[in-house]
């Protein structure tokens, strides 16, 4: 079938998906832009949605366009109203005023909002409007709904799309940003990065928390946290507790609402934690991400220079061979790893004193020693982090003297030595590589874009 033919039958096809706010069809009322098809039948186009829209247009979009004879694939770029008018590509990719942080959310009355719906660069949520949040305050879920796209995050740029995580710049007035990961769920990761944060702020430490963990963030109930966050001048203003400022999308959409997006959002999301939030001169930001080896991982490292990962991982098989492929994926990004945390080694009958190794024990430290890497500490099975995490209390806070306070402490401190010697040995290797004449980091590629690597 003909490109033109083919196009044809799409608008017609979307014209079918009527839009409640607009009063009309998609294409009708121009929030389908761009509308391309390739040789193979590949689809692609903006769809301009609005936090009045239907959480399922988007779907139904995709959808009618997906049934069209001679589509093989779909790809629908969502972006705000405000955000299309704002960022115009050129042939060589987005024109300035694409990224986060542009100078043009001026209201209509010249004068700088003060809620992030009237500067269109508020941060993404499932929907605006709802909430209790007046002028000032961080937008809470409302009229998106459950599952709806995240109408008010900025679409990220092709650039910062393919960059190269070595090209990444470091995060301005933050000393360490420490990426805390794991190879699956449930292993305890976001309970080493509560206390490890809590632990440098119990120190004397500058310390922020980003709960990049987007589908299950438990940041909030951790830290014993459930306020919104308000904005100041276009910056939102990250919560606090124990010592440690606080991010989380847990802070601006429901409990019990779940988070449907796909990797542009996601990245969109990251983007605009690290760079829209008020964190200030920090010694460490503690990133705390989502399991696995996706979107989220990539987007930080591509978004900000990352000091090390911490990777947690428990004693059996099938939890250590998952932080093995975290591990991989780190070093195929050039990211180092700080070293591994073994969680749940071993229960200590309150009892009799007996020692049950429920998990077993020792393949996080086989693995760190089989890779030639730190090992930062092991953590015993007790009830003293899930008593103290349910309440909302780092454990190094509440219970510092049990065992599993103490080990995470101890991690803590071992980890932030680890932090300072490679923070260290970073700084010679650049500054061998300017002495030869070579360009470091940010300075490799071509003119054009980062290498794919």
């Amino acid at each position: 079938m003909e490109k033109d033919t083919l196009i044809e039958e799409l608008e017609n096809a979307l014209s079918g998906v009527h839009s409640d706010r607009a009063d009309d069809d998609v294409v009708s009322a121009g929030l389908v832009r761009d509308l391309e098809v390739s040789d193979d039948g590949d689809v692609r186009f903006r769809l301009l949605l609005d936090p009045r829209d239907s959480s399922d247009l988007a779907a139904e979009v995709r959808n009618a366009a997906s049934l069209v004879d001679g589509v093989s694939s779909v790809r629908v770029e969502v972006r705000s109203p405000a955000d299309d008018e704002r960022q115009t590509v050129d042939a060589a990719g987005p024109a300035a005023g694409a990224t986060a942080g542009g100078d043009d959310g001026a209201g209509d009355d010249g004068n700088a909002p003060e809620t992030p719906e009237a500067s269109g660069r508020s941060l993404p949520v499932v929907g605006q409007g709802g909430g209790d949040g007046g002028a000032g305050s961080a937008p809470g879920a409302g009229a998106g709904g459950p599952g709806g796209p995240a109408p008010g995050s900025e679409p990220v740029s092709r650039e910062e799309a393919s960059r190269h995580p070595s090209e990444a710049e470091e995060l301005e007035g933050v000393r360490h940003v420490v990426a805390v990961s794991s190879g699956k769920g449930g292993v305890g990761k976001s309970t080493v990065a509560t206390n490890l944060a809590a632990a440098w702020a119990d120190e004397g430490h500058s310390v922020g928390l980003l709960d990049a963990d987007i589908y299950g963030p438990d940041i909030p109930t951790m830290f014993g946290v459930h306020d919104k966050p308000r904005m100041a001048d276009d910056r939102v203003i990250p919560l606090e507790a124990h010592g440690v400022k606080l991010m989380s999308i847990g802070f601006l959409v429901d409990e019990d609402t779940p988070a449907m997006w796909r990797g542009p959002i996601i990245m969109g999301i990251v983007r605009q934690f690290l760079q829209q939030v008020e964190w200030g001169e920090l010694d460490y930001l503690v990133v705390d991400l989502p399991p696995g080896t996706g979107d989220a991982q990539l987007s930080l490292v591509q978004l900000c220079k990352v000091t090390g990962a911490v990777m947690v991982t428990t004693p059996q098989d099938v939890a250590v061979g998952g932080v093995l492929k975290g591990i991989r994926m780190f070093e195929k990004l050039e990211v180092p790893v700080a070293g591994v945390v073994e969680n749940m080694r071993g229960f200590v009958c309150p009892s009799c004193g007996e020692s049950h190794e429920i998990f077993g024990s020792g393949g996080g430290e086989k693995l760190a020693a089989s890779l030639a890497m730190d090992f930062l500490g092991a953590v015993p099975l007790g009830v003293a982090v899930r008593e103290e995490g349910d309440r909302g209390m780092p454990t190094v806070i509440g219970r510092p003297d049990s065992p599993e306070g103490e080990a995470l402490r101890q991690i803590a401190v071992s980890t932030s030595e680890r932090l300072e010697e490679m923070k260290d040995a970073d700084g010679e290797d650049a500054g061998s590589e300017e002495r030869d004449g070579e360009p470091s980091g940010a300075a490799a590629g071509s003119g054009e874009g980062p290498a794919a690597g």
